[in-house]
């Protein structure tokens, strides 16, 4: 498919186009659309909001006409600047908030699917708790789920959402079968069976292939979670990463708080039911193993903690040697100052995992292989309390740096040997995470308070140490985060100097990072959007930059040549099918 035979040589008016269409074309004009966190705002040409396959349809088919980009947004939930155009009077933002139904269940067809899968097709706008309600309705749930359920399942998917368990990898694991519509309007369905690289690379799409349509998704019997926090001091953690830390419990997660040396430790299982004697019958009958409890105080969750907290996180942004004794007195008054067990709960389903974000915040969260945890929280410790270079051996000063807490710790297995035997039995070609094993996310957030954008220069020596270190253990960003590397802080940052450009890395980064995979997800990208209706200034400047696409002999990611790569997929051909409604 060439553009000379998809494109008009004169760009034709959108408004003649869809005038002549009996198709609605829902838009908007004079929309702001914005992050969650409000760290990046845009006003778009056009914001739409289809209704069917055939609008969606609709816009695309016009959107490449008229030679228009296009960027699919959900909650808004990444804190980047991946949603915003550099060039907003060319682009069309597209919203599948009403496009979000479910279409069936698998106990309503025979559609080759074995008995015992859970599965759920639902239209791709419908967000996580959206999901979780319907899945509640037929006694399922979501086997797993992030820190926040605000997202679309297609957002969710797009940018490497995990929670965190070692039982668990991306969300995306639990993607039976996906449709996405191409630049040429037409609909692919991929699964590991049908369209398999095309699949490989919408497990982890960054919303430049296509608009993602339907999703089938593999639920599990409906479950409570059981869980247990403790306070626990930073060496113990330590001491106990090898042991059972991360494998007692089929969840489990930390909160480091560096100036406290502490940490909290969660972890939770999932309970089920149990057949007991019914006394009134004579018969059999079902109960909960456990009957749910209320979660302890918090006083996060208090109207007065809420605003005391942001209070004081906003006078310390103007005196930041405040930000030590402001990160004390409120890890005491949340959780105490002991160790031992503060709360324990018994919830409904996935609600459990949920975690209150609090307020606007940059976030920076990295994947790094599980067993260098240690020496990597250890020499990130020792940074942030002011030790001297020859303790932790990071080259950027760590004079002046206040940060916020906690930091966030989690864990996932994604690697090949785990995905194998997952409904979507595909390792997405851009998953963040380590691919030989467990992998450890440590994820740095800077609070907003009231918006405020705190002090940009001590965010960009932080942000630039925490990078470096990461990359010290072949770690990787998440996409949909305030990574500096590969030009991801160019707009918020910049890079100040040569030496800086060097320390974080260009566009050739990802290639280092990636290797054959990064290739292959550009090549099978080109030839979803030859047109580029989906390319953006952030894939631009990312993972599509020049610099990047330059490097050969890259490696994958088992260390094995790429170069037949590329050509592979020029030669390939996506089967598309008729699309449901």
């Amino acid at each position: 498919m060439s553009t000379a035979e998809t494109v008009p040589k004169e760009i034709p008016d959108w408004k003649a186009l869809t005038a002549q269409s009996a198709v609605p074309f829902r838009y908007t004009k004079n929309h702001i659309h914005h992050t969650w966190a409000k760290t990046h705002y845009t006003c778009p040409e056009l914001y739409l909001q289809p209704e069917s396959v055939k609008e969606i349809q609709h816009i695309v088919n016009t959107a490449r006409y008229c030679r228009k980009k296009i960027i699919t947004v959900g909650s808004g939930h990444c804190p980047n600047d991946i949603t915003i155009p550099k060039v907003p009077k060319d682009t069309w933002i597209v919203n599948l908030d009403r496009f979000s139904r479910v279409v069936g269940y698998s106990d309503d067809t025979t559609d080759g699917y074995r008995e015992e899968e859970l599965l759920v097709t639902v239209q791709a706008g419908i967000r996580l708790h959206q999901l979780a309600a319907e899945l509640a309705k037929k006694g399922w749930n979501m086997p797993n789920l992030g820190s926040i359920w605000d997202q679309s399942i297609a957002g969710a998917i797009a940018t490497s959402t995990h929670g965190s368990s070692l039982l668990h990898g991306l969300l995306s694991e639990s993607v039976k079968k996906l449709t996405i519509m191409l630049s040429d309007g037409k609909s692919y369905d991929c699964s590991k069976d049908q369209n398999q690289e095309l699949f490989e690379a919408a497990l982890v799409s960054l919303g430049a292939l296509g608009i993602v349509t339907y999703v089938t998704f593999a639920a599990v019997p409906q479950y409570r979670i059981s869980w247990r926090q403790e306070v626990w001091n930073l060496p113990r953690v330590l001491e106990a990463w090898e042991g059972d830390l991360w494998t007692k419990s089929e969840y489990a997660r930390v909160w480091w708080f560096p100036y406290s040396e502490k940490m909290i430790v969660w972890r939770a299982d999932k309970v089920g039911v149990k057949e007991v004697y019914d006394e009134l019958t004579g018969g059999v009958k079902v109960e909960w193993e456990q009957e749910v409890t209320e979660p302890p105080y918090s006083w996060y969750g208090t109207t007065i903690g809420y605003h005391v907290y942001q209070l004081m996180l906003y006078v310390a942004r103007w005196f930041p040697r405040l930000t030590p004794h402001v990160e004390r007195f409120v890890f005491k008054t949340q959780y105490g100052w002991e160790e031992g067990v503060i709360g324990k709960a018994v919830e409904v389903g996935e609600k459990a995992l949920l975690l209150n974000c609090l307020f606007s915040q940059y976030v920076n969260e990295w994947a790094i292989p599980l067993e260098r945890g240690p020496e990597a929280i250890s020499r990130l410790q020792s940074w942030l309390m002011g030790a001297p270079n020859e303790v932790h051996g990071i080259p950027v000063d760590n004079k002046g740096i206040y940060v916020h807490a906690p930091i966030e710790v989690r864990v996932t297995n994604s690697s090949y040997i785990h995905v194998s035997d997952t409904p979507s039995g595909r390792r997405a070609l851009l998953d963040t995470s380590n691919p030989d094993g467990p992998s450890l996310y440590l994820n740095a957030t800077l609070y907003r308070p009231y918006l405020s954008p705190g002090n940009v220069e001590m965010r960009r020596r932080y942000y630039r140490a925490f990078e470096w270190l990461m990359r010290q253990y072949n770690g990787k960003p998440h996409w949909g985060k305030n990574f500096l590397v590969g030009n991801g802080g160019e707009v918020e940052l910049g890079c100040k100097d040569e030496g800086e450009r060097e320390l974080l890395g260009g566009g050739e980064a990802w290639d280092e990072m990636y290797g054959g995979n990064i290739r292959r997800w550009r090549a099978i990208r080109g030839k979803a959007d030859p047109e580029g209706v989906f390319t953006s200034e952030w894939l631009e400047r990312t993972v599509l930059s020049k610099e990047g696409r330059t490097v050969e002999g890259s490696m994958d990611e088992n260390g094995e040549s790429s170069t037949v790569l590329v050509e592979d997929i020029e030669a390939l051909e996506f089967i598309p099918f008729a699309e449901m409604e």
